[in-house]
């Protein structure tokens, strides 16, 4: 067998490996792409929509949460978090690494390996990962205590069977302003699921159940497990203190 051949033959095999793991993906993606992608719906701001947002914080003891300075709690078992909301400051914990995020002075956030506080090359990345960490997996616990925050909008929307929603878009703050969210409740106004338009999901509309709520110490109502498709989101060692 010739160079030429012997290469032509290894760039078949690359190409057909290649083919191989990708075609499987490009059609599970196909899939679902086709099954669940939806435009972002329109809604209607105003006093509706304020009151439909009310009746969830509500039904979810908004009061109550908003007297709860410590939030303690693990999301899918890998990253843990210790809130302290009052002193703006939260300590995160992945793998064998710590960090204390400083909110009020992001720079100021502390890292630890173990026991043994890290300031080498690294140092501001860790910060960084600690922070978006802590953005994704704290909205999948108190998102809907979110809904009346700086820069957040609330639509009423009201499907062909008369079922009302909510839509909430976060126009700044947090890893990806401009992700959309619509709520759909029960009758009591809590969550049962959202439906999602964000940045990092090439999908729009794909459906993230709210369930297995717990009442913790404090009085605030948290969510224990979210199930998106096929996976569970689990959110366990949940502890609060006023």
């Amino acid at each position: 067998m010739t160079k030429t051949s012997k290469t032509k033959r290894i760039l078949k095999i690359i190409g057909g490996v290649i083919i191989f793991f990708t075609l499987p993906s490009l059609l599970f993606f196909g899939f679902l792409y086709l099954r669940y992608d939806e435009d972002l719906p329109t809604g209607k701001q105003g006093e509706e929509a304020e009151k439909l947002a009310q009746k969830m914080t509500k039904a979810l003891n908004i009061s109550a949460y908003k007297n709860t300075d410590y939030i303690e709690w693990s999301f899918k078992g890998s990253h843990h978090y210790k809130w302290y909301k009052s002193e703006e400051k939260c300590h995160v914990s992945w793998d064998k690494m710590r960090v204390v995020l400083n909110f009020s002075d992001i720079d100021a956030s502390k890292v630890f390996a173990g026991d043994i506080e890290y300031n080498g090359e690294q140092k501001h990345e860790y910060i960084l990962k600690a922070e978006k960490y802590f953005n994704n997996d704290s909205f999948w616990l108190v998102a809907p205590y979110k809904v009346f925050d700086q820069g957040v909008e609330r639509r009423l929307v009201v499907d062909q069977d008369g079922k009302k929603s909510l839509l909430v878009t976060y126009t700044r703050g947090g890893s990806t302003p401009g992700d959309s969210y619509l709520w759909h409740l029960d009758d009591s106004g809590k969550p049962k699921s959202f439906q999602m338009w964000v940045d990092i999901l090439p999908i729009g509309g794909l459906e993230a159940t709210w369930q297995d709520w717990m009442t913790t110490e404090s009085g605030a109502k948290l969510p224990t497990n979210h199930k998106l498709l096929v996976f569970n989101l689990e959110i366990t060692n949940i502890s609060s203190a006023q």
